[in-house]
């Protein structure tokens, strides 16, 4: 549900300084400070930009600032609080299943969204979610059907954890890896040198990953190490690395009692999306909403 609510909350954020651009407008005559750009001297004006924009997204961007009203209003009559530290459980979710909070903020770039927006998207979630939860029944036997049609989902694979120091040339690389046979600190080293800015500030850490996620060279490897071995360097497209493999994981078959909390949740979540449609729109036609736009 959250998902649904993203998609459509940058244009909810652009049209409503828009639409409020677009009323002012209305008013009088626009000004030269109204145009926002011009093609051969021929002006294009916020108001040419508000039609096309409400033209094409206004009655779906209207529809969920109206759904979000609607939340708003119900979380107080239910005396609903979300806390920061609330929103913060759920954004760290979302961080780690992005692979980190730079993987995190550049999809968020790409969205058009700021952080800001994101977290009045939880919010909202976890409004509906603290609202509609008392409705919401999982059973055992629901689990473990959902269990045994997606077994191979919950497989473990074989994984490695490791960490890396990723430099330019050999002659850096070998140069490092003396160091480290003296004895120098690998995550020291890895801040001061490794050019992968993305794990350099963790020293270098990686954590687990399993086949077919990193590069052939560096996956070879690092699944070829024992727990605690350092490499030497191994070259790849991105350069020259040196790996240390901090810890092992061996294939395991899925088990029920291991995933039935993850399990709960993913039905939870499904269960959630459909009661939030339907309750959603019976509190539609329970308020009062008189929407101008489509008048």
């Amino acid at each position: 549900m959250l998902e649904k609510l993203k998609s459509k909350k940058l244009m909810a954020v652009l049209l409503v300084l828009i639409i409020a651009a677009g009323t002012a407008i209305t008013a009088y005559a626009i000004a030269a400070k109204d145009v926002v750009a011009t093609v051969n001297g021929e002006k294009i004006t916020k108001d040419d930009l508000y039609q096309v924009l409400s033209k094409q997204y206004g009655s779906s961007v209207i529809k969920t600032l109206i759904n979000n009203k609607i939340i708003e209003q119900e979380a107080e009559k239910e005396n609903v609080k979300i806390n920061e530290k609330d929103v913060k459980k759920e954004l760290n979710k979302f961080i780690e299943e992005y692979g980190g909070e730079d993987t995190f903020n550049a999809a968020l770039e790409q969205s058009g969204l700021t952080l800001a927006d994101f977290k009045t998207d939880i919010r909202n979630y976890l409004k509906v979610k603290e609202i509609l939860s008392p409705k919401i029944k999982i059973t055992d036997k629901e689990m473990k059907e959902y269990f045994e049609e997606n077994k191979d989902d919950y497989k473990q694979p074989e994984q490695v954890e490791a960490s890396h120091i990723l430099v330019d040339t050999e002659e850096k690389a070998k140069e490092i890896k003396a160091k480290l046979d003296k004895g120098e600190d690998f995550a020291t080293l890895a801040k001061e040198n490794s050019t992968d800015t993305a794990s350099a500030e963790d020293g270098g850490k990686l954590g687990y990953f399993g086949k077919g996620e990193m590069t052939e060279e560096f996956e070879k490897a690092a699944f070829a190490m024992k727990s605690g071995e350092i490499s030497e360097p191994v070259k790849t497209d991105y350069g020259y690395h040196i790996i240390k493999v901090t810890g092992k994981k061996e294939e395991k078959e899925a088990n029920f009692k291991d995933v039935k909390d993850e399990i709960k949740e993913v039905l939870f979540d499904e269960k959630l999306n459909t009661e939030y449609a339907t309750w959603l729109e019976k509190k539609n036609k329970s308020y009062k909403i008189k929407n101008t736009f489509e008048s």
